[in-house]
């Protein structure tokens, strides 16, 4: 089975359920969870909406970089999904799993997957906050 269960950038709600579900595996000793939220502050200003948007390219980027985690990690199960389109206060932008043999491999293979998906994959914010200025934000540059 192939090590990689669950990938995508989608413009609905993520579940927590479908990715957990995605890298349940018996020979796991270990599974890692990341959920990354919209926070109500950014750089100390009060956030009042934001929005995320995606490269084309960016589901090949995603691929790209579990391709290179699952390489470089002794894991049995990787996931990741990141949101995009109009997000609220507390929605859930992106969800990476990854069950492994142990759980330092888990947690080393987790936090690579999520910082690569954040520097490598073209996603980008596009945050407004309550004093009516606005930045984007990139995750990286167009490939």
């Amino acid at each position: 089975m192939d090590v990689i269960r669950l990938l995508g950038i989608r413009d609905t709600p993520l579940s927590v359920d479908e990715v957990v579900a995605a890298v349940s595996d018996h020979a796991a000793g270990g599974t890692t969870l990341f959920i990354g939220t919209v926070r109500q502050e950014d750089h100390g200003k009060p956030v009042a909406r934001l929005s995320y948007e995606a490269h084309p390219s960016a589901e090949d980027e995603l691929r790209r970089v579990a391709e290179k985690v699952a390489a470089d990690f002794p894991i049995t199960a990787l996931a990741a999904v990141h949101r995009v389109g109009d997000l609220g206060l507390g929605d859930i932008a992106v969800i990476v799993a990854v069950a492994a043999p142990h759980r330092g491999e888990a947690f080393d293979a987790s936090r690579r997957l999520i910082d690569d998906l954040k520097a490598e994959v073209p996603i980008w914010k596009h945050q407004v906050f309550t004093d009516g200025t606005a930045e984007w934000v990139g995750a990286c540059e167009t490939p």
